[in-house]
Parts: C-alpha cells; sequence; structure tokens
C-alpha cells in the first residue's frame, strides 16, 4: 500500500484537510481591535464539505486493491475538495476588510492538487495492470 506514490499523495491531502478542523479560517477584527478567530467548523458550508471530502479522500486512500474504486472516490473528494475551495474563494473576495483570513485557506487547493497527483498515479497503475493482463491472455492462447 505505502509503496504507491499515489498513496502518499493521498495521505498527505487527507492530513491537510483533517487539519482544518483545529484550524482558523479567519479572524474578525473586533470593535476593541481584537482578533476574533473563526473556525472552519462554526461555518455550515465549511464543515459539510470538509467533512464529505475528508471522508472521500481516506476512504480512496484505503481502497488501494481496487483501482477503479480509488480512482471515482479521489475523482468525488476531489470535486467536493474544489468546491470548498471555491466557497472559501467567495467568502474572502465577498468579505470586508474586517475578516483577515490565514494562510489555512489554500489547504484546499493543495489538497486538489495533490489529488490530481494522485489520480495520474491511480490511472498509470490500471493501464499498467491491464496491459499485463493483456500480454498474458494473449501469451496463453497460443
Amino acid at each position: 500500500m505505502w509503496q504507491r506514490v499515489q498513496t502518499l499523495y493521498l495521505a498527505l491531502a487527507t492530513a491537510l484537510l483533517v487539519s482544518l478542523f483545529w484550524s482558523v479560517a479567519a479572524e474578525v477584527i473586533g470593535p476593541a481591535g481584537e482578533l476574533l478567530p473563526v473556525r472552519y467548523t462554526e461555518k455550515l458550508p465549511y464543515l459539510v464539505l470538509l467533512s464529505v471530502s475528508v471522508a472521500g479522500f481516506a476512504a480512496a486512500l484505503f481502497s488501494f486493491s481496487r483501482r477503479m474504486l480509488q480512482l471515482r472516490l479521489t475523482a468525488a473528494a476531489l470535486v467536493v475538495a474544489l468546491g470548498l475551495q471555491g466557497w472559501i474563494a467567495w467568502d474572502y473576495f465577498t468579505a470586508d476588510s474586517a475578516l483577515v483570513f490565514r494562510y489555512t485557506a489554500v489547504f484546499p487547493l493543495i489538497a486538489v492538487i495533490l489529488a490530481v497527483l494522485a489520480l495520474r498515479g491511480i490511472y498509470a497503475d490500471e493501464l499498467m495492470v491491464r496491459s499485463a493482463s493483456r500480454l498474458r491472455s494473449a501469451k496463453h492462447k497460443k
């Protein structure tokens, strides 16, 4: 399982998104000038999209023996993580100046990039297995 590079990519993407459950999304400048934290778990859209994408990446991480299922789960989690990043971007561009976003706002984008790399690796493995299977079946027909 761990000898494949796509497993490492999926593990990193999952770890990045899991870290958002305890991270601060943004800080609001209060009336007295203090910074009040806004967590990802406090906003329902963030919480739902984050939970679904983490579940998708975790399921894909542990379905390494079934490559096509892993491919589909990774693609679905990638789309949800992209939606989460889009929602964060929407909040960033429509927020007033009292809201200051943290560096963790780009973690879903990094997870999407890692998921694309994992998809490429999973697909390459599937093509290699099909090719070897085709060669074996051609050898047995002789």
